[in-house]
C-alpha cells in the first residue's frame, strides 16, 4: 500500500485532525521528518530509539492506530515500556507540550471501569486492567491519557479540550465508562 510521506501525514494529522497549534504542528512535523531522515541515514540496524516527538503527535491523535506511520513507533514504545525502558522525550515540542508515562496503580491511578476488586482474607486487593498511562499535554492543558497493557492494548481518555478540538475520536474509553456506570447498583 502506498502511504503519503511522513511529514505530510504529520502536518495533516496535527493540523486538520488534531487542530494543534500551527507552531507546534510545524515544529514537530519538521523535527520528526528531519530526525527520521537522519536516523535512516546514520543507523544501519533496525534497533533504533523511538522518536519522542513522533510519539507525542501519535498519542495526541484521534486514533493512533488509524495513522500508518504511528503504528510501528507506538508499538515499539509500548514494548519498551513493558521491558522497563524509559519513555522517550521530545526536546523540540515547545513550552507546555509534553508526553509522560506513569505506572497504573489501582484504585488511585486506574480508571474505575478498569479497576478490579478481589476479596481476600486480609481485605480487598485492587488490580488494574492496564499497566501504565501516557499523558499528553498540549499548550499546558491535559489532552489525552492513553492506558496500555503488557499485550500492547490501549484505550485513550480524551480531555474535554481534546474533544472540542478533534471533533471525532476513538470513543472506547467513554463507552467502557458508560457501561461501567450502568452496571453499578
Amino acid at each position: 500500500m502506498n502511504h503519503p510521506p511522513l511529514a505530510d501525514t504529520l502536518c495533516w494529522h496535527s493540523r486538520k485532525a488534531a487542530n494543534l497549534p500551527r507552531s507546534l504542528a510545524a515544529t514537530l512535523a519538521s523535527a520528526a521528518a528531519s530526525l527520521l531522515l537522519t536516523l535512516g541515514l546514520l543507523a544501519p540496524s533496525a534497533a533504533r530509539a523511538v522518536d519522542g516527538c513522533l510519539v507525542l503527535l501519535c498519542f495526541a491523535a484521534p486514533s493512533w492506530k488509524s495513522v500508518p506511520q504511528c503504528v510501528p513507533p507506538i508499538r515499539k514504545v509500548l514494548r519498551d515500556l513493558a521491558r522497563g525502558k524509559a519513555f522517550p522525550t521530545c526536546g523540540m515540542s515547545g513550552a507546555g507540550n509534553s508526553a509522560r508515562h506513569v505506572w497504573a496503580r489501582a484504585p488511585g491511578n486506574c480508571p474505575p471501569q478498569y479497576t478490579r476488586v478481589h476479596e481476600s482474607e486480609s481485605g480487598p486487593i485492587y488490580t488494574c486492567d492496564y499497566t501504565g498511562a501516557i499523558t499528553v499535554t498540549i499548550d499546558g492543558k491535559p489532552f489525552t491519557r492513553t492506558w496500555w497493557d503488557m499485550g500492547g492494548d490501549t484505550v485513550t481518555d480524551f480531555s474535554p479540550v481534546a474533544k472540542s478540538q478533534l471533533g471525532t475520536w476513538d470513543a472506547q474509553y467513554d463507552n467502557d465508562h458508560a457501561t461501567w456506570l450502568r452496571s453499578r447498583p
